[in-house]
């Protein structure tokens, strides 16, 4: 980090603390995905001419009372912190040396309202995690074959009368994702085309019916904190 960042991430502390301690709006999700992808930019280093390495371990350090109403959300809002931060490293190029490591910590010299984000660089033992987002709702992949339908007989059952009882499968390695249709009577597609077989990437949407299916992996240390 420069000493220009340094003096500009100092001075949005102060305002940010002085609105905090006005105000007392509590923390929200999005205000950490924001600090956080701002902690990426801030913190990129280039290693290579094709290679941006930003830190891996990210600590959000919160106000007790922030911390506390935060911490109730558990493991899907640190999933869905993961993948936001997973994303923008894509978009960007930056690569992590290890897997994301993600967690919260109470600060009692914080106010309601503050927040900031601490960051480091550790390597570890990358564990991967397939997961899929439908209407709101998060479903881990086991590895081997997911079905997913309208029957009660599908793995992932989905209320869509446009939907097959077995439409589509996903088939996971630990690694890797391939999906399929079934034969089903009106037809999957992969972000925006027909589909038959295809390999699954990261953040792709699958479509059933009227059922949209967002397909992410996430990247975690064996260890999670709270």
């Amino acid at each position: 980090m420069g000493f220009l960042d340094a003096i500009e991430r100092g001075l949005e502390r102060a305002v940010n603390g002085a609105f905090a301690k006005t105000f007392r709006s509590g923390v929200e999700p999005v205000e950490i995905a924001s600090a956080l992808k701002r902690e990426l930019d801030t913190s990129a280093s280039v290693v290579s001419r094709d290679r941006i390495l930003v830190p891996n371990r990210l600590t959000v350090r919160l106000a007790p009372a922030d911390f506390q109403r935060l911490r109730r959300l558990g493991e899907p809002l640190l999933d869905e912190l993961t993948s936001t931060v997973q994303s923008h490293a894509r978009q960007s190029g930056y690569s992590f040396p290890g897997p994301v490591d993600l967690g919260f910590e109470p600060d009692e010299a914080m106010s309601t309202g503050m927040l900031d984000i601490q960051s480091d660089t550790e390597a570890g033992e990358v564990v991967w995690t397939a997961v899929v987002d439908i209407k709101g709702k998060r479903h881990q992949l086991r590895k081997g074959r997911t079905v997913i339908g309208r029957g009660s007989d599908a793995d992932i059952t989905v209320d869509d009368a446009g939907a097959s009882r077995k439409h589509a499968e996903i088939v996971w390695d630990g690694t890797r994702a391939q999906v399929s249709d079934l034969g089903s009577t009106n037809g999957t597609t992969l972000n925006g085309r027909a589909l038959g077989t295809a390999l699954l990437e990261p953040d792709s949407i699958i479509d059933i019916g009227a059922t949209r299916i967002v397909y992410r992996v996430l990247a975690q240390s064996k260890e999670r904190r709270a």
